[in-house]
């Protein structure tokens, strides 16, 4: 993957309790920001069960979610993230 050196990226993954699909979702979420994005990015994970009104807020009708909110464009990727590669070209990354 070539990411540009002096790149923060900003991600946040939504996701909606503690189902199969959110543990999914984290678990490679966590290792997409290990393996290729190590050093280079802000990562959080948002729960809509504990935080419904963040739903609002970032717009999310859709779980689990993440976004690349910087650098810009903000990009959204809604499933699992199971095909890393899927989820690096949907995001620009």
């Amino acid at each position: 993957m070539d990411c540009r050196d002096s790149e923060i990226y900003k991600l946040k993954l939504y996701v909606a309790g503690r189902t199969p699909r959110s543990a999914v979702a984290i678990s490679k979420f966590e290792l997409l920001c290990r393996e290729h994005l190590a050093g280079m990015c802000s990562a959080e994970v948002i729960d809509l069960v504990q935080n419904p009104k963040q739903a609002r807020v970032a717009q999310i009708f859709a779980t689990p979610t993440l976004v690349k909110e910087s650098p810009a464009p903000i990009k959204r990727f809604v499933g699992t993230l199971l095909d890393t590669s899927q989820v690096i070209e949907a995001l620009g990354l």
